[in-house]
């Protein structure tokens, strides 16, 4: 590496190698006191061992003082010094990435070969939860072999559709499916009641008096089908039967209008004469029930044989409002014609009261 001085004739030298090259000096007066008369100050050089600390020590006499140092740099570039305490370097030391990233990478690979624990332990999990399901499960199958199959395909409720409209219920009611035979037992082991008279209409107002004839007649209802029989005791008149409406919506509308029209006394159910000894079945005051069932409204009112006022109370009525309402018209009569499709539909509470508008308590 050179130095370059600058001066007026713009010269350089090259630094010399080692003093042992200098040319010896020969002692000589001391020289004037100024700059040296040499266009060049004369390097010197380096002392073998650094001078003591205190006042620099004097040239020896006839010696010209060395003149100060000129600096050299090598061609090869010293590594700078660690910086001192209190210094702070502008600009970031340029490290290897691997050294800057170290502590960021470990922690990666921490979180990653932690999360690859945890999933293979769930995996471990699951398969064991699983093996001993399924060892469970065959344990049952030999245990039970009908049960697996029974679970798996449960038995379907039954459905309500096919007697809740007359779309789906075209057939019409005939007096010979709703009362077939001069005699009718409602359960195993009951006495009979006997039929005295059978009667079917297109008109359902012959069955009704008043608002309720007419409401029967809006709501669409297109038949009636009923019958008047003798109680088994021979002491009360009955005459039940079905109304056939639209549908169950209409059905229900009904049935919560009649109550309204006999409390009102705006109507009434009208019994069916069947002979000289039955007049009472048309003029006596009577005890009424009535029920829904799909777009059916099943009925039954019942007097007394002689004419006289049945009381509030009178546990004979009720059983027979029952038996008519519920045990045949709705699960003989209607539960045949479901089952000639696919429905079984369950009863609704029925509603007692008598003609002049009196409410039993239903059943």
């Amino acid at each position: 590496m050179v130095y370059r001085y600058e001066s007026d004739e713009d010269a350089f030298v090259e630094h010399p190698g080692s003093r042992s090259d200098l040319p010896d000096v020969a002692p000589g007066p001391p020289a004037p006191a100024g700059p040296s008369p040499s266009r060049f100050p004369t390097p010197s050089l380096p002392r073998a061992t650094p001078p003591a600390l205190g006042a620099p020590e004097p040239p020896p006499a006839g010696v010209l003082p060395d003149p100060e140092p000129v600096p050299v740099r090598s061609s090869v570039q010293a590594p700078p010094p660690p910086p001192t305490q209190g210094y702070a370097p502008t600009e970031p030391l340029d490290l290897p990435r691997s050294r800057r990233s170290g502590r960021g990478g470990g922690r990666l690979w921490q979180v990653l070969v932690g999360g690859a624990a945890v999933l293979v332990l769930l995996a471990l999990c699951g398969l064991g939860a699983a093996a001993l399901l399924a060892e469970r499960t065959s344990d049952t199958d030999r245990a039970a072999p009908g049960a697996s199959a029974s679970a798996a395909a449960p038995t379907p409720e039954p459905s309500s559709g096919d007697l809740d409209s007359r779309d789906t219920d075209q057939q019409p009611l005939t007096a010979k499916e709703v009362f077939p035979g001069k005699k009718l037992v409602v359960a195993d082991g009951q006495p009979a009641y006997e039929v005295l008279k059978t009667h079917s209409s297109g008109s359902c107002a012959v069955a009704a008096t008043g608002e309720i004839a007419d409401l029967l007649v809006r709501l669409g209802c297109s038949q009636v089908v009923r019958a008047t029989l003798r109680s088994p005791d021979g002491g009360h008149l009955v005459t039940a039967g079905l109304f056939n409406l639209t549908d169950k919506s209409s059905a229900q509308r009904a049935r919560d209008r009649i109550r309204q029209m006999l409390d009102e006394r705006q109507g009434r159910f009208r019994g069916l004469a069947a002979g000289a000894d039955t007049e009472a079945i048309t003029t006596a005051a009577a005890r009424v029930g009535w029920q829904v069932r799909g777009h059916y409204v099943a009925y039954c009112l019942v007097v007394r044989a002689d004419g006289g006022a049945v009381p509030a109370g009178d546990g004979t009525v009720r059983e027979i409002l029952y038996e008519m309402i519920e045990l045949h018209l709705n699960r003989g009569v209607l539960d045949r014609r479901a089952a000639g499709g696919t429905a079984v539909q369950p009863t609704t509470g029925s509603r007692d009261s008598d003609q002049n508008g009196e409410e039993l308590p239903g059943d």
